[in-house]
């Protein structure tokens, strides 16, 4: 997979690299963050705490950070809904040690069974908690591309995280046994989740799922607020569901990274305002014949004060979206 994940695409342009598609692939993990200590298990699990975002609906805020060997990659939003008849995880973790925080969380207020674990896409800040579950034997619930998408980066990014924080602390690759093509359902007893699978958008397996009994809206990665967006599948894409997103109806929503609950109108409002400004200033450097090299130091900048990590994030999204629109 290493290979695969350097090999590069686009085209030569005149004065600028050929972009590798490692760059793009790792979507919001950082190795230059390694760090040389962990937490201790005491201290990692007193670091972090669960919101109550809703009735029996319990969130925990990711860290604003890329991971490393001490946060444990505990950068998304996570938790889980408790129901009449058992437990859905909405969001694993991003390591096995974070997982198991989060089943040791459930365990201070539920003794109900963990049906189901939902992996909202690829990304390993969501996905790489899964194995902390595999022995409630839960459905694990995931979009009809995830599986495709977990075989060609599953493995390289368990490598990479097991080179921050150990491979014991890593888990292992963990993939959907209910897929989600389009729409589906899971009923808890008291409430029940509709899942929607959305086309490629923040990558191409992205998992929207909204509650029966609290009206909210989890649209996982789709929806970013104050940590800058990361753009690892279509630009367009992820224009284009964002208006399916708002004709769902919900006022409020979860997160996949930011406060554990935000009004969704405003939250939206931003989040396309910056991908707006990525899309047209990426459109206006390409009709220019302006590099990659020189774009990414230029489009979106007006959007520099409004999000956290945008030094880190904007150059590898511009990079992402001139290769989707150069040949537009």
């Amino acid at each position: 997979m290493a290979a695969e994940a350097v090999r590069p695409v686009g085209r030569m342009l005149a004065g600028s690299r050929t972009v590798s598609r490692r760059h793009a692939l790792f979507g919001g993990l950082c190795l230059c963050c390694l760090a040389t200590a962990g937490l201790s298990p005491r201290a990692y699990a007193e670091s972090f705490t669960m919101e109550e975002a809703g009735p029996g609906i319990f969130i925990r805020k990711g860290l604003i950070a890329d991971a490393d060997a001490e946060n444990l990659d505990a950068i998304a939003n996570i938790g889980f809904i408790i129901g009449k008849s058992g437990v859905l995880v909405t969001e694993s973790g991003g390591s096995l040690a974070d997982g198991q925080w989060l089943r040791g969380e459930i365990a201070k207020r539920t003794d109900k069974p963990i049906t189901h674990v939902v992996l909202t896409h690829v990304h390993p800040d969501h996905a790489f908690g899964a194995g902390a579950f595999v022995a409630d034997k839960p459905v694990f619930v995931g979009h009809a591309k995830l599986r495709e998408a977990l075989d060609a980066r599953g493995e390289f990014y368990r490598k990479r995280l097991a080179d921050l924080f150990g491979e014991e602390k890593t888990g292992p690759v963990v993939y959907p046994t209910m897929s989600i093509a389009d729409t589906g359902q899971i009923d808890l007893g008291d409430r029940t989740l509709t899942f929607t699978a959305h086309g490629p958008a923040h990558t191409t397996s992205d998992l929207s799922m909204r509650d029966s009994a609290s009206g909210l809206l989890f649209p996982a990665d789709l929806l970013f607020v104050e940590r800058i967006p990361s753009l690892d599948g279509s630009l367009k894409g992820w224009l284009k569901e964002l208006e399916r997103v708002k004709a769902s109806g919900a006022t409020q929503a979860v997160p996949g990274h930011g406060p554990v609950r935000v009004d969704l109108a405003p939250a939206m409002a931003d989040l396309t305002a910056y991908l707006i400004a990525l899309r047209d200033g990426t459109k206006a450097a390409i009709a220019k014949d302006v590099s990659i090299d020189k774009a990414v130091d230029t489009v979106a900048q007006d959007q520099k004060d409004k999000w956290k990590l945008f030094e880190h994030y904007n150059r590898r999204n511009v990079t992402v979206a001139y290769q989707e629109l150069e040949w537009d």
